[in-house]
């Protein structure tokens, strides 16, 4: 029987498992401020390795990086009804500027700082950027504008779970402004490709990509597009969005433009963003049951070196033995990039650091001893491949030439493993032939349902009102429409009426 390196698995309790990878993992932690965590350097490091390859992905758009106030009017979200009704339950509001004693030793808001007008905590900046394009944007020579910022949001959620839904959580929001809905559409869709191919390339976690029925469109929109991954609990994350803002944002903020003939024309308008969500979506995808296996590209350390030192007279040659290993791996490159290796020299005992580096998900960890530097080998563990089919460690003692010429190979494997793995996992747990919802996820809460594609008619206001009060009665929600679905054929599943595309239903984070 393995033992594990967690005291919870999935099987068991598949929540307080993904609790115990980030706080073993030293991915993050509570902070003394409901909602919000410290992210540990583990974690953020991860999340600079996502902010590096997105970022080079949206500059490569003709996109450029700016920052916006992270305080925002409320009359610039009373502009936009349908955006402040969407957002008003979360919004953080700042009435004051100074803060008295009150004479029994606990500070209050001064009563005569109170601002002329609340100030919203950004918790997006649709209405912010609105104002300042507004100042940008003078004639269709300025169009398409097109920027983006990596800064953090606040929106007050009332159930928080680490990196998935915190009061406070980091990310990067892209907004544009074209001439036409064509070219606005066409941003919107090569934002929803880019972050398609980043979560299965970078994160290899697959996902679908599809557009939101009407009831899940980000307030505000005309139309929202999201990736959807499968967790392997069966539940989808919603782990990116890009949206078609239509001119409703453009009219509110002012967003105008002189066109060819000298007439004037609100701008179409686009916005899209991932957040820290994805790293929740990555320990969810790939974790098992001794921590995070972190894809390599997203690893901070994708190799480490941990030398076995007694105290004695072999310590020196253990150590320069590893220092020349790793001048050897830092040589090389996998996915275009050189290889990322650490030596861990801490004064730890060698076999706490392997089980540290296993819970963190480090790709691959090397154990060297004064036997390994007599014989010119080194131990060898994939985090991918962690144990025998005996349970026992799957440690390969391989001569240091044949693990060096190798390394960049096994790194890239072990990405290209953990997304076949994920992937067939999702592929077999989207069920097309189901016919009653209730009696297939009835289950759930102890098993695993997966999701379940079905045809339908696109129904709007109180058939869809009717539709998602169904499916909440079940805790289901619609999570998008693929693209790449299958054609229809036949009816709706719901309302019986001609079907016009598939709809993806499951339960969510």
């Amino acid at each position: 029987m393995i033992k594990h390196a967690l005291n919870v698995t999935r099987a068991q309790n598949f929540a307080g498992w993904y609790q115990e990878v980030i706080s073993e993992g030293d991915l993050a932690e509570e902070s003394g401020v409901r909602g919000c965590m410290v992210i540990r350097p583990w974690g953020y490091g991860i999340w600079e390795r996502i902010q590096k390859l997105m970022d080079a992905e949206i500059k490569a758009a003709g996109v450029d990086n700016c920052y916006f106030p992270l305080f925002i009017p409320l009359s610039f979200f009373e502009k936009e009804a349908d955006h402040v009704d969407g957002f008003a339950k979360e919004m953080a509001v700042v009435t004051h500027h100074r803060l008295v004693g009150d004479g029994k030793g606990k500070l209050i808001p001064d009563p005569e700082s109170k601002l002329e007008e609340p100030l919203v905590v950004r918790p997006t900046s649709e209405t912010v950027i609105g104002a300042a394009m507004s100042r940008w944007v003078q004639s269709w020579r300025d169009l398409p504008l097109m920027v983006n910022q990596w800064a953090n949001v606040v929106r007050w959620e009332m159930r928080t779970r680490m990196f998935l839904r915190t009061s406070e959580f980091l990310w990067q929001e892209g907004h544009t402004a074209h001439v036409d809905r064509e070219d606005a559409l066409k941003e919107t869709m090569r934002a929803l490709e880019m972050y398609r191919a980043f979560a299965e390339g970078p994160l290899a976690m697959p996902v679908v990509a599809g557009e939101k029925p009407e009831n899940e469109r980000f307030p505000g929109a005309v139309a929202t597009y999201s990736i959807e991954a499968m967790m392997q609990d069966g539940k989808a994350l919603q782990a990116g969005t890009s949206h078609y803002l239509g001119t409703g944002f453009a009219e509110s903020s002012g967003i105008r433009y002189q066109d060819k003939e000298g007439g004037q024309q609100y701008a179409h308008t686009t916005s899209w963003g991932v957040s820290t969500r994805l790293i929740g979506g990555v320990i969810m995808t790939h974790g098992d049951d001794d921590g995070l296996r972190c894809p390599p590209q997203i690893a901070p350390h994708q190799i480490i070196i941990i030398p076995m030192l007694r105290d004695n007279d072999d310590d020196e040659a253990v150590l320069e033995y590893c220092r020349t290993l790793r001048a050897e791996l830092l040589a090389l490159s996998a996915f275009g990039e050189p290889l990322r290796v650490l030596l861990d020299t801490k004064a730890t005992k060698a076999s706490n650091k392997r089980w540290s580096w296993v819970k963190k998900g480090a790709p691959v960890i090397v154990e060297v001893g004064p036997r390994d530097v007599s014989e010119g080998k080194a131990a060898v563990l994939r985090r991918d491949r962690l144990y025998k089919d005996d349970g026992k460690l799957a440690t390969a003692f391989t001569p240091r030439a044949e693990f060096v010429s190798a390394a960049a190979a096994m790194i890239e494997d072990i990405q290209a493993t953990l997304y076949a793995e994920a992937k067939t996992r999702m592929e077999a747990n989207i069920r097309r032939d189901v016919t009653d919802l209730a009696t297939h996820f009835a289950g759930d809460e102890a098993g695993f349902a997966g999701w379940v594609e079905v045809q339908w008619a696109r129904p709007s206001g109180p058939a869809l009102d009717k539709i998602v009060e169904q499916l909440k009665a079940l805790k289901l929600t619609m999570r998008n429409s693929p693209l790449d679905a299958a054609p229809v054929e036949g009816s709706c599943f719901f309302t019986g009426e001609p079907a016009v595309e598939r709809i993806l239903i499951g339960r969510t984070y």
